[in-house]
């Protein structure tokens, strides 16, 4: 399946994670079966991509070896592959995990670390693959000790203009980059509601902007919330990204994100 984002103005993200310790999904899918049976429900919902993650990244979630992400991943593309030609993104930072699925036609590198391993750059072009550049302070293990900024959006905007410069320098076509602020990778409250609010002005570093905020504390501090309980706000919240440039949206929530982004489109029409 090809994959092209200018022939839309928005695209639902659906989020598999067949991890053990995934803040919200983990240990759902870690079944093969269970794993299908969610992404024949997502397909159905009207999924246009499925983001497909083997290792959490959660705040204080510790790294999985190599071997370990690419066990827990191969099986599920593969059946995936088998019965369906859906886009396929994959949540990695490891260049030879990324290697072990190109067989099955991946779509897009969801890279968290923004291309900190150079390998990247070679698998990208000679695949024509998209990658996703995301904004985060450090690692998972330690992004939410006490983040600061001066402005954060500003510092954002500056880390993935950057990020997408690098890219293009090393002769990534800039249509196949995608760019995401990073949602609660290393930012209290106050600093994602900033980013939100002003997710706009990222459209100036790069058109094809992710936003990846279901279910996230994000949205259950403002409501207090537990993660169960999050879904109204996380579908505000996608509204309110939609309103403001965002090209996808990576859910849990497929079919009610669909039918509001549908709602949402066809009251405002397709203008920016």
């Amino acid at each position: 399946m090809n994959l092209n984002l200018s022939n839309k103005k928005s695209n639902i993200m659906g989020v598999l994670n067949i991890t053990p310790d995934s803040f919200y999904d983990g240990g759902k899918y870690t079944k093969l079966d269970n794993v299908m049976f969610r992404v024949e429900q997502m397909i159905s919902e009207g999924m246009d991509i499925i983001d497909i993650g083997g290792e959490s990244s959660r705040p204080g979630s510790e790294r999985i070896s190599i071997q370990e992400e690419i066990d827990r991943l191969l099986p599920v593309v593969s059946k995936i592959r088998d019965n369906y030609d859906i886009p396929i993104s994959i949540d990695s930072m490891k260049p030879d995990v990324i290697l072990e699925l190109l067989p099955y036609k991946i779509n897009i590198i969801n890279d968290i670390s923004s291309i900190s391993d150079i390998r990247f750059i070679n698998i990208i072009k000679e695949n024509n693959i998209y990658i996703c550049l995301m904004h985060m302070l450090d690692d998972p293990s330690t992004m939410q000790n006490n983040p600061d900024y001066s402005c954060v959006v500003s510092t954002v905007k500056s880390y993935l203009k950057e990020r997408v410069e690098f890219c293009i320098s090393h002769g990534i076509s800039k249509d196949k980059i995608i760019i995401d602020p990073g949602f609660g990778f290393g930012k209290t409250l106050d600093h994602n509601y900033a980013i939100l609010q002003k997710l706009k002005e990222f459209s100036i570093v790069h058109s094809n902007i992710l936003v990846g905020i279901s279910r996230k504390s994000m949205i259950g501090s403002l409501l207090n919330k537990d993660i169960v309980n999050r879904l109204n706000g996380s579908i505000a919240a996608a509204i309110i990204a939609l309103l403001n440039n965002a090209k996808i949206i990576r859910t849990h929530d497929v079919r009610q994100t669909k039918i509001a982004i549908h709602v949402a489109e066809n009251i405002i029409g397709n203008e920016s």
